[in-house]
Order: structure tokens, then C-alpha cells, then sequence
């Protein structure tokens, strides 16, 4: 969805009231698209991210603060650092009907402009100084564009302005019909994006639906004075700058467009106090555990591959453990083949052993090369090879197994990163194991971080495990034989250490516990969770196994409940 113009002007007069006189005081990049600037006005921080994507462009505050999503600034990111940290903003404005905000700040150094652009397919974000490009996110060549060379050392050019269109304020039926009447076999809506200022499709819909309901309606079907009607004080209340941002939500609750007006003809229409909470919903809030995403896909992609392969490796396992009778038949063709060598030809391919009364002979095949002796060799050799895989291929498919079960607390692990050390974490363990194919991708560096630590109102201590690592130390270092210990049953998750101290641990300490392993788990998602409880001294470490990985060799029982996280004031490291 696009941003229009009367959205761009709905977010101008937002930044104006909230963040013009403030003073940047810190620069994040997010992506290669994106940035944050951190503003301090009225004794408060306020975030604003600025999005110059080809698909979403976009700016808006938000209410957290916003997180590094890139190992090293671009040029683009240094340049934004070292030029307006410690500037003031003292404006933003808008070019009369371009989705365009210019965002002005001031120094004894001079003035600066930081330029947002949100025009689809053509996005970008423009730092200005002196009217020369100091750099820019999507750098265009003349090559590319003989008119606005957008590149370093160039003078700024700004979109070309619009001709020929009707200003919204000089809209009336004769206006109307008179638009209407060049293209009578178009759409409405479509006819009046064409020659209105401000008229996006959205917005061109939406005054279509007013008047007849419906969007489909043609040029020649649209009566200008019930048109006219409908756009009244719709259309005023924007030229007045009067916004009611919000988003229009469909049946199932997704939201399906958002804009500084009602989009009734999308679906329900939910008001919102600012056009960038408007935005911040239908988008997406970016200064979350998201902006880690971009992160996490490489990782990701490592595991899976090296998921796939042992899958691929357990299913040759499975297929080469010969049954039983399979071996003794082995062994059985090679006696008969020696008990019967002198009635065997040399070339001969198939040879029927008469071994039993009343049971059909035993069918054996020949290798025509070699002798009558020769093939009962290889048929020993084969008893001696498919023995020995009965005895091994058992404990090579466990082996495997247990190596794709750490590969799913891995997946797990990563899915529940909330950090850039978690999530270097999880990319070093897979490095270490031997899972990590090709360059190592970097990241912001850092401590490991240690498992939570959450103190109920009584007194009980709950360590909660976030990864394969961290599980270990739960169970082995701060748990003891007496204490509770708890793990989603049957899939990847935390490690959860109930401290008893001897003490009996209450059922309401221990459902608040379950609820903790099942949202650090795989089925965090999930309504109710499976939680398996144990004394951790019946908790013992799986021989040969990864960090984390145990056998539990007596249950106390099993709780089932609902997933919660650790209070955010309550974590303790």
C-alpha cells in the first residue's frame, strides 16, 4: 500500500507538534533501507523511523526504542550519524501534493536536510546539505535518469512537479462531469486519480463508495452532483488539515489499508489517536524482536540444510538395517553354496539348494565370474558385514536422532533470540558442532547472556533456560536433586528449575513455572502445553549428547497450561 498525500501531509503535522525544537541525540540503522532517530524533546525521547523500502516507504513514531539491525552503518548510516547527532530539528514540510518530508535541522554548522521520498518503486532517503547530496540510500545515474541524478556531490532536484490537475478545492458537479466525461468507459475512481491533486486510489475509492456504495462504477454512470454530495465535508475536513487516522480491518481481522481518513469501503474502520500508530499497526512495529529477523534468515537457512542431510542420512540408515531373517539367509546361502560347489558350474547365475524336506529349495543367486567357493566367500562376507549392521546401524540411527532433535533446539533457540549475542550464539554452536557450511555471517558482538531468574512472591526461585547452553547450566549448575525440573514434553524448549530449598513447592509456583517452559518453547503459539515435571536428580545428561540434551528417568507427572512470558520487570539474569 502506498502512502498518499493527505497521509504524508497527516504525518508533517504529527512531526511538527511532537518532535519539531527536539534535539537528535542518537542514530540506529535498521536495515540498508532503514533508520531511527532518537529526538529528546520536553524532557522525553521520542523514535522516529524513516523507511526508504521500494515496496513500503514509510516514517512514523514509535513508542520503543529502536534497535541496530545492521553489523556495520553504510555509508549512508555514518554520514546520518556523524552529521545530525546533536542537531535540532527545527521543521518538516511538505512539498505541495508530493508524498515528500523534509525534514530540517540546525547546528552553528548550518542547516541540514534529511529527505524522504515514499514514492513506490522509486523510494529513497536523501541527506541535504547546502543543496548538494551528501549521500542517499538508492543512489540513480544519469543513465538511469537524465533529469534527477540522485548521487553524492549532485545538486538535489526534487520530483517534478505536477501539472494539469484540478485542486480539490475547486471541485463542483460542472468540475466534475467535465473530468468524468474525458474517460466515460473508465472506472470512477480511476478518472479521478488522474486528474485531481491528492487523489490516490484509496482516496478516489473512497469517495466513489460514499456515493453509490460500490467501487466499480464507470465515468459515465457517476452523477456529479451525488458525487459532489459525497465529497462534502469529507473532502473539506482534509483540505483543513482535520485527520482521523486509523485503519480499515476485514472479517478476519487483518488490516487491510490505512490512511489520515476513513477507508469504509475497505472493511470496518478502527480510529486511532496518531496517523503513526495508524501506521505502525498496519505495518508492523519494526523496533521489536523483528528488526532481528533479516538476521535470524541466514542461521535458519543453515539449519535446515543440515536438518535435511541427517534426514536423508537416518533414511539410508533405516533402509541398510537388514532384518534378522535377511542375515541368517545370508549366512544359510554360503553353507549351502560350499555343501553343493562340486554340482555348480563356472557362468552359472542361479543355483536351487535342496536344505530341508517338504520346503522349497533355496533360490541363490551366482556371480557367473567367479567360482562355486568364490561366491559362498562373498556371501559370508556379506553374513559377517550385515551382522555387524545389526548390532551397529541401531546406535548410528540414535546417534542421528539425537543430532536432528539439538538441530530443532537450535531452530528453537534462534526463533527465541532476543539479542544479538543469542542469536551469535546460535550460529557459533552450529560452527563448533560441524553443522555450519561456508563464511560466517557477523554480528554485533557481546557477552552470553544467562538464563532468567524469576522470584515468586513466597520466595521461590525459577531459572528459565533460553537455550541449549543456558539449559545445561539450569539443570547441572543451579539445579539440585531435591529441586522441580520442567520441559515442554516432546519438543525443543526451555529448561525450567523450580528451587525448593526443602521446601514444598506450592501448585500455584509450579503452574507459574510450566506456564514459563511452554512459552519458552517451541509451542509458545500454542493454547494449552504439555509440561513434563521431574525431581532433577532423576535428570541425567544423554551420554554423548549435546549441551541440554537429557534423559528424564522418572516423571512426577504432567501439567498442561497456558504460556506465559516472564514478566519484563521480573527478569533477572
Amino acid at each position: 500500500m502506498t502512502i498518499d498525500t493527505f497521509t504524508t501531509a497527516a504525518l508533517a503535522d504529527e512531526f511538527n507538534e511532537l518532535l519539531v525544537g527536539g534535539r537528535v541525540q542518537d542514530t540506529v540503522q535498521l536495515d540498508h533501507d532503514t533508520f531511527g532517530l532518537e529526538i529528546y524533546i520536553n524532557r522525553e525521547r521520542r523514535y522516529l523511523l524513516l523507511c526508504a523500502e521500494t515496496t513500503a516507504p514509510r516514517a512514523l513514531i514509535t513508542p520503543e526504542k529502536l534497535r541496530r539491525g545492521v553489523m556495520s552503518p553504510s555509508t549512508m548510516g555514518l554520514l546520518i550519524r556523524n552529521r545530525l547527532e546533536g542537531m535540532k530539528l527545527i521543521a518538516v514540510r511538505q512539498p505541495a501534493w508530493e508524498r515528500v518530508l523534509i525534514f530540517d535541522f540546525l547546528d552553528e554548522g548550518g542547516e541540514v536536510q534529511l529527505i524522504l521520498e515514499m514514492i513506490e518503486r522509486r523510494a529513497n532517503l536523501l541527506l541535504v546539505e547546502n543543496d548538494i547530496i551528501s549521500d542517499c540510500v538508492r543512489r540513480v545515474g544519469a543513465d538511469e535518469n537524465r533529469y534527477r541524478v540522485s548521487l553524492p556531490k549532485h545538486p538535489y532536484v526534487p520530483p517534478p512537479p505536477m501539472e494539469g490537475k484540478t485542486h480539490p478545492a475547486d471541485l463542483n458537479p460542472k468540475v466534475l462531469n467535465t473530468l468524468l466525461m474525458r474517460e466515460p468507459d473508465q472506472k470512477a475512481w480511476s478518472v479521478l486519480v488522474k486528474n485531481v491533486y491528492g487523489f490516490s486510489p484509496f482516496l478516489a475509492k473512497e469517495a466513489i463508495f460514499r456515493a453509490y456504495g460500490r467501487v466499480d462504477v464507470r465515468a459515465s454512470e457517476v452523477n456529479p452532483y451525488g458525487l459532489d454530495a459525497a465529497l462534502g465535508s469529507f473532502l473539506r475536513s482534509l483540505l483543513r488539515n482535520e485527520w482521523q487516522p486509523g485503519v480499515a480491518v476485514g472479517e478476519g481481522g487483518q488490516v487491510l489499508g490505512v490512511a489520515a481518513y476513513p477507508l469504509t469501503h475497505l472493511g470496518e474502520w478502527e480510529a486511532m489517536p496518531t496517523i503513526s500508530e495508524a501506521l505502525s499497526s498496519y505495518y508492523g512495529r519494526l523496533e521489536g524482536g523483528a528488526v532481528y529477523e533479516a538476521a535470524r534468515e541466514p542461521i535458519r537457512l543453515q539449519i535446515q540444510n543440515a536438518q535435511k542431510k541427517l534426514e536423508r542420512k537416518l533414511g539410508s540408515l533405516k533402509k541398510s538395517l537388514v532384518e534378522r531373517a535377511d542375515v541368517e539367509h545370508l549366512r544359510m546361502a554360503g553353507e549351502l553354496l560350499l555343501a553343493y560347489q562340486y554340482n555348480i558350474q563356472k557362468g552359472q547365475t542361479l543355483f536351487e539348494a535342496e536344505y530341508e524336506v517338504d520346503t522349497p529349495p533355496l533360490k541363490i543367486k551366482l556371480d557367473p565370474e567367479l567360482s562355486a567357493l568364490d561366491n559362498a566367500k562373498a556371501y559370508f562376507e556379506k553374513y559377517e558385514k550385515a551382522k555387524r549392521g545389526r548390532q551397529q546401524v541401531p546406535e548410528y540411527i540414535a546417534q542421528v536422532e539425537h543430532e536432528i532433535e539439538f538441530l530443532d533446539q537450535l531452530a528453537t533457540d534462534l526463533d527465541l533470540a532476543e539479542n544479538w549475542q543469542d542469536i551469535g550464539e546460535v550460529q557459533e554452536t552450529l560452527m563448533k558442532k560441524g553443522f555450519w557450511q561456508g563464511k560466517k555471517v557477523q554480528h554485533p558482538k557481546g557477552g552470553q547472556s544467562g538464563p532468567l531468574r524469576y522470584v515468586t512472591p513466597d520466595g521461590f526461585v525459577i531459572w528459565i533456560g533460553r537455550n541449549a547452553r543456558q539449559n545445561e547450566d539450569v539443570t547441572f549448575k543451579k539445579g539440585e536433586d531435591v529441586d522441580i525440573w520442567m520441559h515442554a514434553r516432546g519438543v525443543a524448549g526451555s529448561h525450567v528449575v523450580v528451587k525448593t530449598n526443602g521446601r514444598k513447592v506450592p501448585q500455584a509456583v509450579l503452574e507459574q513455572a510450566a506456564r514459563f517452559a511452554a512459552y519458552y518453547s517451541k509451542l509458545r503459539s500454542e493454547e494449552k502445553v504439555d509440561i513434563i515435571t521431574a525431581e532433577r536428580r532423576q535428570v541425567r545428561k544423554l551420554k554423548g549428547g549435546h549441551p541440554g540434551q537429557v534423559l528424564v528417568r522418572e516423571e512426577l507427572g504432567n501439567l498442561r497450561v497456558k504460556p506465559m512470558a516472564v514478566p519484563e520487570k521480573s527478569k533477572d539474569g
